[in-house]
């Protein structure tokens, strides 16, 4: 009789992560707060969507008159304690799933639903609480084209590879005096406007924490809303931090394989790896790519975020690779490769 494999060794510091919030929830209970869940934007296709967003205990948070929130600093983004395998309802009409979330208090599944193309509008519970509503873009069978965009120095100014001005900008800075790369939200609009029912969708290596956040962000300064898909900073299985590059290459691929009908323009910049990644991920599958747009760190950027990324040979690409400094030059030069009209 063959024997089962061992089961994966978890990391010491994974194992210590999780006590720790399991003793926080329990602290939090004990003084009557309950979970909540925050979906963040998803996407799906015919029949299917995939559900994203996470189980957390927060605080009591100010708002201004308006209903927004006062003063968010970075730090607020981070002080939610995530609730370890909660059960999560997703509610289609009248339709029910049960989804549970993962040691991170993370929700990321895929739901069978048929939802008409574009963005579309469903309810999530936690804990018998009252439903969240929830967003999706569903793309069309026909669709052909789509965005997927770097946030760190590519729609917001962050210089994020170097640890100091990472954690300033994570934990301290008023989400309010966050600077948007100039050129970026119309150059974003107008490729949504030019290719109606194309999705859009925001691929980071910032942490699910400050999704509230970002999406604020995103509205206020006139970005397209988009689909999100961030990471959880935290240990895995077998190392301290997850991997970024990783991360991002993982959900390329996946968006390749739901969508093998959609070539995808990749946006990002040069301060970190977006250029590899692009450039790997272009060889694996040159049918899905239309195009790479990289922005270029100015020099005070680049200072701070510790240099460029080596410079990528793109002489063996199979789709147009242009960069510049805002999204002006790039909307220029994505119009004479023929992206934009």
């Amino acid at each position: 009789m063959a024997s089962s494999p061992p089961a994966a060794r978890i990391h010491w510091f994974a194992r210590l992560e999780h006590r720790l919030h399991v003793w926080r929830e329990g602290r939090a209970r004990r003084r009557g707060r309950t979970a909540t869940i925050v979906p963040f934007p998803g996407y799906g296709g015919p029949g299917w969507v995939r559900v994203v967003g996470r189980v957390l205990i927060v605080p009591p948070q100010r708002s201004t008159k308006t209903g927004e929130p006062a003063s968010v600093r970075g730090w607020r983004s981070f002080v939610g304690i995530p609730v370890s395998f909660a059960k999560v309802t997703v509610h289609f009409g009248e339709t029910t799933h049960h989804v549970v979330a993962d040691r991170g208090g993370v929700i990321d599944a895929v739901i069978d639903a048929d939802l008409e193309p574009g963005w579309q509008t469903f309810t999530v519970s936690v804990e018998g609480q009252a439903a969240v509503e929830a967003t999706a873009f569903v793309v069309a069978e026909d669709t052909t084209f789509g965005v997927v965009c770097d946030v760190d120095d590519t729609v917001m100014v962050t210089a994020l590879p170097r640890p100091f001005i990472a954690a300033w900008n994570s934990f301290v800075v008023d989400e309010h005096a966050r600077l948007p790369v100039p050129g970026m939200a119309v150059l974003l609009d107008q490729l949504l406007r030019q290719h109606p029912g194309a999705p859009m969708v925001y691929l980071s290596t910032g942490a699910w924490n400050v999704a509230p956040t970002l999406k604020r962000f995103l509205g206020r300064h006139l970005f397209p809303t988009g689909s999100m898909l961030l990471t959880d900073w935290g240990p895995t299985h077998d190392r301290w931090f997850r991997s970024g590059r990783e991360h991002k290459l993982t959900n390329l691929r996946r968006l390749a394989a739901e969508f093998p009908h959609v070539q995808w323009l990749l946006i990002g910049d040069d301060g970190q790896h977006d250029e590899a990644i692009y450039s790997e991920f272009m060889q694996e599958h040159p049918d899905s790519v239309a195009a790479v747009a990289i922005r270029r760190l100015l020099p005070a950027e680049a200072v701070l975020a510790g240099g460029r990324a080596d410079q990528e040979e793109h002489a063996q690409h199979t789709a147009p690779w242009v960069s510049a400094e805002d999204g002006a030059g790039l909307r220029d030069q994505l119009g004479e490769v023929g992206i934009l009209h």
